[in-house]
Parts: structure tokens; C-alpha cells; sequence
């Protein structure tokens, strides 16, 4: 059978939840149903790497976009995209559709619409007031830190590709989001 000739790139925890914080992952590896329907398709899967595992490690905790939003860290994830942002653009000057970028909304790092944000300062275990900061947590519109230097990134090489997100708060459901973000790709491409 011939090649799609079609791509789709996803965050790391899509494929791999093992990567998440601990205690955060919802489901057990992979997000199946997403990666079936990908799968189902015809789409080429590219695997982002996770920048929160290369920065801090497996035994990190979990952080707020403010936290990860400093000059290392943006250093950090735009030096790990490169590599896949040549690929693309192989791709791309060899005729192939890079149909999407899917991320992970309400993380700090990997959100297309919305991320983690709160006033995190210091160390928690003595500050008295940590129940406040847990409080403020919330989840506010945007996007999280590798994805702003992925588009900052793409957008620098004129580079147009779609973003969508698996909702963390409810990946299952996002399902039905994300099945429409790429069946409305191809049949816009068949008009």
C-alpha cells in the first residue's frame, strides 16, 4: 500500500503517559483511542520529545507555567524541537502534509489552549500558606512554554501547521475534538 504522505506530531505523553508527573497520568500508556484513530487514518506519528523529563527528571514535581517560563527552559525546548522542526521541513520540501500538532491542554509546557498557572514560589514544604497557593492553582487560556517556542519557532521558518490538544482534565472526551480536527483537515484537502 502507498504512504499517506501525511504526519502528525504529538506530544510525548500522548504515546507515553509513563512520562507524565507521578500521580498525574490518566491513563495507562498510551492514549489509545487517539493513536488509534491516528493510526486509522493513515497518518505518520512523530513523537515530540518531553522537555519536563529532560529539564528535571522523572522525580520532578508538579509545576506551573510560571515555574517552567524562564530563559533556560525556553533554551531548553527550542533546542529539542529543532531537531524534529528539520524533519518537518524535509517533509514538507518533499511533498508530504504535516496535517497537525497535537498537544496536551492544562499542562505548563506542552498546552495549545489552556495551561496550568499559579503563584509557586520557593520551597512548599515550609511555607504556611501552602494551601492558598494549591487553591490558586488554575487553568487559564493559552499556551504552555515548548508550545509558544514551537509556534515562535515554525512561525521564524514560515511554516504554517495546525494546533490541537487532548483536554488533560478529560483526555477521553477529547477524543471527539481531536477526530474532528483531523477528518476536517482531510476533508477540507478534498475540496
Amino acid at each position: 500500500m502507498k504512504r499517506s504522505r501525511r504526519i502528525v506530531l504529538v506530544c510525548h505523553c500522548i504515546l507515553n503517559s509513563n512520562s507524565k508527573v507521578e500521580g498525574l497520568a490518566e491513563y495507562q500508556g498510551a492514549l489509545t483511542d487517539t493513536v488509534k484513530l491516528l493510526m486509522e487514518e493513515g497518518l505518520g506519528i512523530m513523537q515530540l520529545p518531553c522537555p519536563e523529563i529532560s529539564s528535571c527528571g522523572m522525580r520532578r514535581w508538579g509545576m506551573v507555567k510560571e515555574q517552567y517560563d524562564t530563559p533556560f527552559y525556553r533554551d531548553h525546548c527550542q533546542r529539542l524541537f529543532y531537531p524534529q522542526l528539520q524533519q518537518v521541513e524535509e517533509y514538507l520540501l518533499n511533498g508530504y502534509e504535516i496535517v497537525g500538532i497535537i498537544g496536551i491542554d492544562g499542562s505548563p509546557s506542552c498546552g495549545v489552549n489552556k495551561t496550568c498557572s499559579g503563584d509557586w514560589k520557593g520551597e512548599i514544604s515550609k511555607n504556611p500558606d501552602i494551601q492558598n497557593m494549591i487553591n490558586g492553582l488554575q487553568m487559564v487560556e493559552g499556551s504552555g512554554v515548548f508550545i509558544e517556542e514551537i509556534k515562535e519557532m515554525l512561525k521564524k521558518r514560515d511554516i504554517h501547521i495546525s494546533f490541537s490538544a487532548v483536554d488533560e482534565a478529560s483526555p477521553i472526551d477529547s477524543y471527539k475534538e481531536i477526530q474532528k480536527f483531523i477528518r476536517g483537515k482531510k476533508h477540507n484537502e478534498n475540496e
